[in-house]
């Protein structure tokens, strides 16, 4: 699907909207820029929009917008702000890791880091669509994708490890399930989409891929979007793996 509805090619006939949350580094920054060069309209939500510089130079097609995904005032400022404006596209990217490699045993686990991860990728997930969901309404694209992670797996889960991280992108899987189970009727299509494992804060400096690689590959995935794949995970490459 190439043509003008298709959801992550844009069209020089029709202009569409994405949201993208958590733009102003790794995996949300390199959305911006590259819906940006395909000449999307882009509202990209940072914490503190002023320290955003890189999402700033982006030119006059990105649209910068405070957003703390954790903050319910933070969120209905940006649905006040950004009312009546159709969004064809929103990407629920936002989200924080755990501070130590495979994180800490359950004895050393401090239940305030594990309860705000979960405010972030869970949670956050859950309050800006909610927010945003007259918005979604009233644009044509109606998708949503939730970036979500193979750690999330509870098929792939062998090796035990990540607290507070596993459980919060489990939780937003089953999110994904739900309001694609909802909305399906109104003809949107909802998505879970893994990365890999990228060179941002949260993958390292040993992750096998760059973020301009996974974004490409993502929006391919994006690209050929169809009915049919509402409610289903997907990995960057376009296979299916388990939940």
């Amino acid at each position: 699907m190439q043509d003008a509805a298709a959801p992550g090619s844009g069209s020089a006939k029709e202009a569409r909207t994405v949201l993208v949350t958590g733009a102003n580094r790794g995996l949300g920054l390199e959305f911006a820029k590259q819906f940006s060069d395909a000449g999307w309209k882009v509202i990209a939500t940072a914490r503190e929009p002023d320290k955003a510089e890189e999402l700033h130079q982006l030119g006059e097609h990105v649209q910068v917008v405070q957003l703390d995904v954790t903050d319910a005032k933070s969120v209905e400022a940006l649905a006040k702000e950004l009312e009546k404006q159709p969004i064809d596209l929103l990407i629920n990217n936002a989200g924080v890791g755990v501070s130590i490699e495979g994180g800490p045993k359950l004895e050393q686990l401090k239940i305030a880091d594990f309860e705000h991860v979960m405010q972030v990728n869970a949670l956050g997930p859950v309050r800006v669509t909610q927010a945003l969901l007259p918005n979604l309404r009233a644009g044509k694209g109606k998708t949503i994708v939730g970036i979500t992670s193979g750690l999330g797996s509870i098929a792939w889960n062998v090796n035990g490890g990540y607290y507070g991280y596993r459980e919060s992108k489990a939780a937003h899987d089953m999110f994904t399930r739900t309001l694609a189970a909802e909305l399906a009727p109104e003809g949107f299509v909802c998505i879970a989409l893994m990365p890999g494992w990228v060179k941002t804060d949260m993958g390292g400096p040993k992750a096998t891929m760059t973020p301009e690689q996974s974004i490409t590959a993502m929006r391919r995935v994006i690209d050929k979007l169809k009915p049919a794949d509402n409610g289903k995970l997907f990995n960057f490459d376009g296979t299916n793996p388990p939940w």
